[in-house]
């Protein structure tokens, strides 16, 4: 087949054009923002792998829990839900089979949003049903109107159906359902950890590889050391076996010449 001829276009554009006005929605977000939600999502997939559970985890996913208007909702920056969503789910339906309210849904703030999460989006959660919501503010923009900024605030569900704010400040705070705590230091990525000093961090699948391989790495440093000694002792307690040999044989020699 001949392939078509080309034809160069060349166009004059203007430098500005109303129909690229930007809402606020449309504004990106900071690369903290961005690089915050790949730790949490890596994070929580290998707490999923490393403790079995029947769960899936979800960046950016639409969930949804008033059929009658679809359209209300939330749109989780990460969420755990258990038992897993359906592998050929696209969105987060509540009223369908298979779908239920994520066990944690995460919100990371950004300028654009700061407003939302702080404000309206607790509001959301509750009515969707989550279990825990957190929201961390590695920025410190949340308004001050809403009492913030606060590094990280964590809502539970209690026994009573409420849904609490039961932790609000610079971290840590616990969280019940991953029997761990979330750190939200700031202008850094959050971190989980299994103590709140923070001493035992939880890694993800790759950092958990690199540390095993690191640490059969010094495991067999240490038995080639060992090894080595063993080697070296051996070799010293030869020569010293050789030396009293010979010091016994000079010995000897010497009472036989005395006898003579």
């Amino acid at each position: 087949m001949t392939a078509s001829p080309m034809i160069e276009l060349v166009r004059r554009v203007p430098v500005a054009d109303d129909r690229w006005l930007l809402d606020e929605e449309d504004m990106p977000e900071a690369p903290l923002h961005d690089y915050a939600l790949e730790a949490l999502v890596l994070l929580l997939k290998a707490w999923v792998a490393r403790t079995g559970r029947d769960a899936s985890v979800h960046r950016n996913i639409a969930m949804r829990w008033t059929p009658s208007r679809p359209k209300i909702g939330a749109d989780p920056d990460v969420c755990v839900v258990s038992p897993a969503l359906p592998t050929d789910a696209t969105s987060l339906c509540l009223w369908k089979p298979g779908h239920t309210p994520p066990s944690l849904a995460i919100e990371v703030v950004s300028e654009g949003t700061a407003s939302k999460d702080y404000l309206d989006n607790p509001a959301r959660y509750a009515a969707s049903g989550t279990q825990e919501l957190w929201i961390l503010d590695p920025l410190r923009v949340g308004p001050s109107d809403a009492g913030g900024p606060f590094g990280v605030q964590v809502y539970q569900r209690v026994a009573s159906g409420r849904f609490v704010q039961v932790y609000a400040g610079e971290g840590p705070a616990e969280s019940a359902l991953l029997g761990a705590w979330v750190h939200g230091p700031r202008g850094q990525l959050p971190r989980i950890t299994e103590d709140e000093a923070g001493a035992r961090p939880w890694l993800t699948e790759a950092e958990a590889q690199r540390a095993q391989a690191e640490a059969q790495r010094a495991q067999a440093e240490a038995q080639r050391a060992q090894a080595e000694a063993q080697r070296a002792q051996a070799e010293a307690d030869r020569a010293a076996r050789e030396a009293a040999e010979l010091e016994i044989a000079r010995l000897r020699e010497e009472l036989a010449r005395l006898r003579a």
